[in-house]
């Protein structure tokens, strides 16, 4: 049955449950243990921690293991418990942990990159690790054999990745802003396609593989949801944070998208409702609605005798247009934008007070948001981030509904 989604009053905002402190160095990956009361945590302080509440209801670490390079990011896999390391010197560790979670053994090292991990996945159906690093490059390598299978090049770090199990498929984000598609096989892969969309270093990735869609977050302030099952290039732009957005999630159950922002900021936003692509800017010498010359029109300045005017973009119909005909600023949530921004006077008459309405809640973590996890059976929220702080938040008043409803995690 589908769920309903039920709006909420602003004031319905994420609960802090607990905050887990003792890491002598940035947090840079945190993951909740499901079905149990715990948390995973790796560290530029080349500690590997495994926290358990205990009956004072604080956490306390159960395993404390140092590695040789700094911990910069991790993949955990609950039903083997087998547990991915990433670290600064480009070696991927492989350990196993105890039923019990008090004791971690080491399996395997992965000579994966030259130079620090910066996202990973396993994946049990192939037994391969995939890994993008900053030696701009990503590579696939075999987790029974330990050797390497594959590995692309790109112009830039490879900073995020995500992984389809069932296809091969790996989408893997830049700092120049790119997302590559590639499609990944024993010995060999193939280049999909780019996708480009972004002003600034793609710093989160999340797919979705029943809807197949796949959202980003970037330095630009931004997300974007790209529609890669609908096969006709649809994009939505959402624009809702004021610092670059590190780590994003889509809960299928709810049609929601919960997005994180170095400053702090949690935004959950709506996709559960009809939305517009936002427009290409159009190109133009003058400008579209009072026809005067933008200042590198030469020609034009000296046949009317006029000074040229600085170009803007309506956000909503994409036009060039100039100040003066762009004077007025408003949300379009509609179209993602949840801040004013600048529309041209046509165009600001045609919006309704009622268009003006949030699609997106927006909330604040108090501190810097580097990576999040989430819990969506148990409406649980774990971030961390460079001040060396865990939180562990209770997402169910934001949410819209009960997520303990059956659904199983993926």
């Amino acid at each position: 049955m589908a769920a309903e989604i039920h709006s909420r009053p602003q004031t319905s905002r994420p609960v802090l449950l607990n905050k887990i402190e003792g890491h002598s160095d940035s947090v840079n990956a945190a993951v909740l243990i499901p079905k149990e009361d715990g948390v995973i945590t790796v560290s530029e302080d080349r500690t590997i921690r495994v926290w358990l509440k205990r009956d004072s209801g604080q956490y306390w670490p159960s395993i404390y293991h140092t590695v040789s390079s700094p911990c910069s990011c991790m993949s955990y896999h609950h039903d083997s418990r087998r547990i991915f390391i990433g670290q600064d010197n480009g070696a991927v560790v492989e350990f196993l942990i105890s039923e019990d979670f008090n004791k971690m053994n080491h399996v395997k090292t992965y000579p994966a990159h030259q130079n620090r991990v910066s996202d990973m996945v396993f994946s049990l159906e192939s037994e391969w690790v995939v890994s993008t690093g900053h030696d701009k490059s990503v590579s696939w390598m075999c987790t029974q054999s330990g050797s390497m299978l594959g590995r692309h090049y790109f112009t830039s770090w490879a900073s995020c990745l995500q992984y389809d199990h069932e296809t091969q498929h790996a989408f893997i984000g830049d700092y120049s802003g790119q997302i590559t598609l590639l499609k990944l096989e024993r010995q060999t892969y193939s280049t999909i396609t780019t996708l480009k969309g972004h002003e600034g270093s793609i710093g989160a990735l999340w797919w979705d593989p029943v809807q197949r869609l796949l959202f980003s977050g970037a330095s630009d302030h931004s997300v974007i949801m790209w529609d890669i099952g609908g096969r006709k290039g649809r994009t939505l732009l959402l624009q809702g944070h004021h610092e670059r957005v590190q780590a994003v999630r889509y809960l299928q159950l709810t049609r929601q998208l919960v997005s994180c922002s170095a400053d702090g900021g949690i935004t959950v936003w709506n996709m559960d409702t009809p939305r517009e692509e936002a427009p290409q800017w159009l190109d133009s010498d003058s400008c579209q609605k009072c026809e005067q010359p933008f200042f590198w029109n030469i020609k034009q300045m000296w046949d009317t005798k006029t000074l040229g005017l600085r170009q803007h973009h309506c956000r909503k119909c994409g036009k060039a247009v100039c100040g003066k005909c762009s004077s007025k600023r408003s949300t379009y949530p509609i179209m993602g934008f949840e801040f004013p921004v600048r529309v041209c006077d046509a165009c600001f008459d045609t919006i309704k007070e009622e268009d003006r309405t949030p699609l997106a809640t927006f909330h604040e973590g108090k501190h810097n948001i580097a990576h999040m996890d989430m819990d969506p059976s148990r409406g649980l929220m774990v971030t961390c981030g460079s001040d060396r702080i865990v939180k562990i938040w209770d997402m169910t008043q934001v949410v819209g509904c009960s997520l303990a409803t059956g659904f199983s995690p993926r």
